[in-house]
């Protein structure tokens, strides 16, 4: 008890040291409006943590504290780590955070025919190609990390027809790589906005042929989100800046496949002690921990956002 304690304490003064996230000019737009109708979309593969907490307070802002604005979306296409005793979990602590949402709630998982059939689209317009090179033969083709991420590569034609149908005959499924290089000619310039209406000029081309298709499931994370955010009609993509820069490729994709686009409003992460964001890799302490603890978490960051509006 002594151990968790200090982790509460600690945690706590991480909390407390957090930036400014909402100002009192949002603030006040978000509540002449009674909020933007966003999401909350954790993926059902452990358990949630503080810096879970602080991000779905965070969207429980930007929706005005409605719960007709709120969306909670399980993303859970990892079925070989998604678990149903994780997503009632989040659900329980969302309630424990005073959080509440618009049901039912939204389950990738049930919606695979919607990805594929947008995955023919783009195939249709020859705008995919499938790929049917290994990781190992792949890694042969990757640029050095850019930013911290890896430029993927153009591997349309690497393989003979021979070679394609012999693995096809072992078994081998494609994934689907975007033509990044076409995309980009058959749309033009693309653009997206933050929340207080600022525009900027998306780059996707330093992502390089991403894959949109998977081996073993229909979609990838960028088509299946921005599918998602489309058909949810919303209006104010809520998310970490650890994921900032996957939103140029995401209005890539909605000019692709003409889907609105909405603004987008990326909030600080809660970074630890050694410098790197609380993560389920990382083993970070479970909410669960706080729950029964004097030292409330959930207050701290309700005060830290309420004193700082």
């Amino acid at each position: 008890m002594a151990d968790n304690l200090d982790i509460i304490q600690q945690t706590a003064s991480l909390i407390e040291k957090m930036p400014l996230v909402i100002s009192s000019e949002l603030h006040s737009k978000i509540s002449k409006m009674g909020g933007w109708r966003t999401r909350f979309a954790p993926s059902p593969t452990g358990l949630l943590h503080v810096g879970h907490a602080y991000a779905a307070y965070v969207v429980w802002q930007i929706a005005g504290s409605n719960p007709d604005k709120f969306l909670l979306r399980i993303d859970d296409l990892d079925y070989t780590r998604s678990s149903q005793t994780f997503i009632q979990q989040i659900k329980n602590d969302l309630n424990w955070l005073d959080i509440y949402w618009r049901e039912p709630e939204i389950y990738q998982s049930e919606r695979l025919v919607r990805y594929k059939n947008a995955l023919e689209i783009l195939q249709q317009e020859e705008l995919i190609y499938p790929c049917y090179l290994s990781r190992t033969e792949i890694s042969e083709f990757l640029s050095p990390p850019e930013s911290g991420l890896s430029k993927q590569p153009h591997t349309r034609n690497l393989l003979s027809n021979s070679q394609i149908n012999t693995r096809q005959k072992h078994g081998i499924k494609p994934a689907y790589r975007l033509d990044m290089s076409k995309a980009i000619n058959s749309v033009g310039d693309v653009f997206w906005q933050n929340i207080d209406g600022q525009v900027n000029k998306a780059v996707p081309e330093k992502f390089g042929d991403i894959i949109l298709g998977r081996r073993d499931i229909t979609a990838s994370y960028h088509l299946s989100v921005v599918l998602d955010d489309a058909d949810s009609n919303i209006e104010v993509v809520t998310r970490g800046n650890d994921l900032k820069q996957s939103t140029d490729i995401h209005c890539l994709l909605q000019k692709l496949l003409g889907l609105p686009s909405p603004s987008y409003f990326h909030h600080p992460l809660v970074i630890g002690k050694d410098g790197t964001k609380l993560s389920k890799t990382h083993k970070s302490m479970p909410l669960s921990i706080f729950k029964d603890s004097e030292i409330s978490i959930k207050n701290i960051i309700k005060e830290t956002f309420n004193q700082k509006t």
